[in-house]
């Protein structure tokens, strides 16, 4: 029995709010106070009502995935500006061009995956990205390649983004909080990938090495693409001299150049102890 065959003795929300659209037009019934609470957009956004729009941020992606069985993600953070092989030659600089060799990367590796996630019927494994351009892109690129789905969690922005015409329609998320957003993004996170990036990639990267670090979340596979990238825009060791980071914590992340790498460091994985030491 679903639940829609439950007797129900009582309305539901969608009901009364049916009903109250048919209501015969009075002064009364014209004026934004007579709207149900729940069907009233402007009362739904007033800033006292940030709670509640909190808590729908985070239910509603959590519903949809749980009603569609899904237990397990694989996370694949990466910059928005890194283009496809056929279209670096418009990249804006030469080492973006470079690193469009990162596109390809992801896209096999997001396919290699998604191979595994089918013979769960798509239940593990899922591939989830940020919804946009460049690597994100090309993450739910290479799972439409292998005929599975894929998760976007896109958010709105100024300039950008539109959700890529990969994304899984009933997969692809929008989102108002980035504090919310972040959480889908851990919250079924099996394992994590990390490719070249700006701001947006370096800012998920340092907040889900801290939940590690800090033990607020287990330990799970941590890859970063492209090592020559990563130890040129961030100094680790000089972090560790500093005492500001522990040596252990750089066994927190490996270092991979390609798909299969990443596999094979995935299947090897052994989670390695985590530091007491706090973070700032």
């Amino acid at each position: 029995m679903s639940k829609d065959d439950h007797f129900r003795p009582f309305p539901d929300a969608g009901e009364d709010a049916r009903h109250a659209a048919e209501i015969r037009d009075t002064l009364q019934t014209r004026h934004p106070a007579y709207r149900l609470a729940f069907h009233d957009a402007d009362f739904i956004l007033r800033d006292e009502l940030r709670p509640v729009r909190l808590q729908l941020e985070l239910l509603k992606p959590d519903l949809l995935m749980t009603e569609r069985g899904i237990t397990s993600t694989v996370v694949m953070f990466g910059g928005a500006r890194i283009p496809a092989p056929e279209a670096k030659d418009t990249a804006a600089t030469p080492m973006l061009a470079e690193l469009s060799r990162y596109y390809e990367e992801a896209r096999k590796f997001a396919r290699l995956i998604t191979e595994r996630s089918v013979r769960s019927y798509g239940r593990e494994d899922v591939i989830v990205t940020g919804g946009g351009p460049g690597v994100m892109e090309a993450g739910n690129r290479g799972a439409a390649d292998a005929g599975g789905i894929s998760i976007g969690l896109n958010i709105v922005l100024p300039h950008e983004q539109a959700p890529n015409e990969y994304v899984t329609p009933d997969l692809s998320f929008n989102f108002h909080y980035f504090a919310i957003r972040k959480m889908h993004f851990l919250m079924r996170a099996k394992a994590i990938t990390v490719f070249p990036g700006g701001f947006g990639t370096m800012d998920e990267l340092f907040e889900a090495l801290t939940l590690i670090q800090t033990r607020r979340m287990r330990p799970i596979p941590f890859l970063l693409f492209g090592q020559g990238f990563w130890e040129r825009v961030i100094n680790w060791d000089a972090l560790v001299e500093a005492g500001t980071i522990s040596a252990e914590d750089l066994n927190l992340f490996h270092y991979v150049d390609s798909a299969d790498e990443a596999l094979a460091r995935m299947d090897a994985f052994a989670p390695q102890p985590t530091t007491t030491s706090g973070s700032d």
